[in-house]
């Protein structure tokens, strides 16, 4: 078992080695404009949990998390080559909606500064 820090350490550099096959070795066209949000190690090494998004939302999420899952093999195997620990975890992949969360809300939020203030004159076009 690693400490919490270590297993931090090794989520942080899984992500950006991860990031660095897809984008130079990945040939598959369903991984296009993908983003690892996030990649949480447990303490045992098991497993990554790793969390994905892309541009266009929800909309890809099944298509690019079959993709992962199909290259799991191929990308662990990358990994391992690049990151030097005595067994690699295991990586799951999930959809990460936090891009699509702040995007509702912020779209929320601007509606509702985009709401017409009550007038407490109707009848009136004349300023006071």
């Amino acid at each position: 078992m690693v400490s919490k820090s270590r297993a931090t350490r090794i989520g942080e550099r899984i992500q950006q080695e991860l990031m660095d096959v897809i984008l130079t070795r990945s040939q598959d066209p369903r991984l296009n404009g993908l983003s690892v949000t996030q990649v949480s190690v447990d303490r045992e090494l098991a497993y990554a949990n790793v969390y994905v998004c892309v541009l266009e939302g929800q909309e890809r999420s099944k298509e690019v998390l079959a993709a992962l899952e199909h290259a799991q093999g191929y990308l662990r195997s990358e990994l391992a080559h690049r990151i030097e620990l005595r067994s690699f975890p295991r990586l799951r992949f999930h959809w990460d909606a936090t891009l699509e969360r702040a995007e509702k809300i912020e779209s929320l939020l601007a509606s509702l500064r985009e709401e017409p203030k009550p007038a407490d004159d109707q009848g009136s076009d004349e300023p006071a």
